[in-house]
């Protein structure tokens, strides 16, 4: 009779919740290991302190999702997620002018964190082969640099105990310690961290009546990089329960305050005034949340030889973001289902986890190439470094970045890269490249562009 086999997933988060998924179509049982304990609904987590702040959630990884947990964005929208449709339901400014709002050619989800693990969370867990651990915490992995065999787990009591598994996920995110393992097993692992030092300030807002239906949008204000002196930037999305979601970061002077004649004042300092006047409108439902966590950072596991059997990586762990792109959950999705692929095709046996980690590192490396091609125009470089790095970019994404607020078909193209629905490499498809040609099909935005029924509410209330 062959032996069970058995999965161990570190960290019981979104990335942690949909890799047992994934294992548990390829093994007997899986267990979770999660150091807090979950609330019975959607709650704040001590391990997830971002959950504060704005999440995107864009087409490719939804998608991803789905694939691993049919529903899930039903279950979202039914506990009062948004769907949105890009560019139609984004009033949006950044270096290249003001986005038109043509139709939708793609979509992302908007809620709170909370919301979203808490579904992610129940779905999975209504698969009778995953359990959890909760209140316990990762100690050390047990085995070598060339086979994990499971790991040793401390209950908040003192007690430690081995779990043995076949496959050991580290879904443990930012916090991982995996770095350091490797190092005391006498390897050195490759990373890259790209920090601006944003400062992210995050606060929730019920705007008046009528208001979600009139103002159903995404609102994203961003400063010209290319422009010296301060940053400051304000995303702004709608919510479960009727509610705005609003994060402001700044930096080089343009950080956010937390007060609230400080914060508006930020907002006022946006390259329109918009957000400021529609949060003058809402009612503050949350003290201000700051976060200084925003580097993007990816360690290259996949690049260690040997790699050891049984351990692969997903998630933070592997490659994090700078949350204004909204890649990282999206990201983690996709690796994920990278995993699940390579065991399918690979199976359990020797070095199938060297194939996953190969084929979750491929999947990171699109988002990861984006963010930081973003966030290098941000920094403040020494002019040779700064012109070296920044010509990377090329004439030809220049070309791009102009023509996406006027021209729907590149419009569409960069949201297919962006919403991790295509590699970077289909912005040179011979259909873009004709468009970019054309030339623009709409006039410059000279201000954003509300609809009628907008720009009817905001006078309304202003006259009020």
């Amino acid at each position: 009779m062959n032996r069970l086999t058995h999965g161990l997933v570190l960290g019981g988060g979104h990335a942690g919740m949909l890799a047992a998924t994934a294992l548990a179509r390829h093994l007997d049982s899986v267990t979770v290991v999660e150091r807090d304990h979950y609330p019975e609904g959607p709650g704040h987590r001590k391990g997830v302190p971002q959950a504060h702040h704005g999440h995107l959630f864009v087409g490719g990884g939804v998608r991803a999702v789905e694939s691993l947990l049919p529903g899930t964005t039903e279950r979202l929208m039914a506990e009062g997620a948004h769907r949105m449709g890009l560019p139609e339901d984004s009033i949006t400014f950044n270096a290249h002018g003001w986005q038109h709002r043509f139709p939708a050619s793609h979509f992302m989800i908007t809620c709170g964190r909370e919301l979203l693990d808490w579904v992610v969370r129940d779905q999975t867990l209504r698969n009778e082969k995953i359990t959890v651990v909760e209140g316990a915490d990762v100690g050390e992995l047990c085995g070598d640099d060339r086979r994990v065999t499971g790991v040793v787990v401390r209950d908040r009591d003192g007690r430690s105990r081995q779990i043995d598994a076949d496959v050991v996920v580290d879904a443990r995110g930012r916090g991982s310690r995996l770095k350091q393992w490797f190092a005391d097993q006498g390897h050195q692992v490759e990373e890259e961290v790209l920090d601006l030092r944003l400062r992210y300030v995050t606060r929730v807002f019920a705007p008046p009546p009528r208001t979600m239906k009139e103002f159903h949008a995404v609102f994203n204000l961003f400063s010209d990089p290319t422009v010296p002196g301060p940053v400051s930037n304000a995303v702004m999305l709608p919510i479960e329960g009727d509610r705005w979601m609003l994060t402001a970061s700044g930096m080089r002077g343009g950080e956010p305050a937390t007060d609230d004649e400080g914060f508006l004042a930020h907002l006022h300092k946006l390259a329109h005034p918009l957000l400021a006047e529609l949060i003058a409108l809402a009612e503050p439902l949350t003290s201000a949340q700051v976060t200084r966590t925003t580097a993007n950072r990816r360690t290259y596991y996949e690049r260690l030889d040997p790699w050891p059997d049984g351990l692969i990586v997903v998630g933070d762990a592997l490659a994090a973001f700078n949350p204004i792109y909204g890649h990282g959950l999206s990201a983690a999705a996709l690796g994920v289902v990278a995993m699940d692929r390579a065991l399918d095709t690979h199976g359990l046996g020797d070095g199938a986890a060297r194939h996953a980690m190969r084929a979750v590192g491929t999947v990171a490396d699109e988002p990861w190439q984006w963010a930081t091609a973003q966030d290098i125009q941000y920094m403040d470089l020494e002019d040779d470094e700064a012109n070296n790095l920044r010509n990377q970019m090329g004439e030809f994404v220049k070309m791009l970045r102009d023509a996406g607020p006027v021209q729907p078909v590149v419009s569409a193209a960069l949201l297919d890269v962006h919403t991790l629905s295509a590699p970077q490499s289909s912005l040179q498809a011979p259909h873009v490249i004709a468009a970019i040609r054309r030339g623009a099909r709409r006039p410059v935005l000279t201000g954003p562009p509300l609809t009628d029924a907008e720009r009817a509410f905001l006078s309304s209330h202003a006259r009020t």
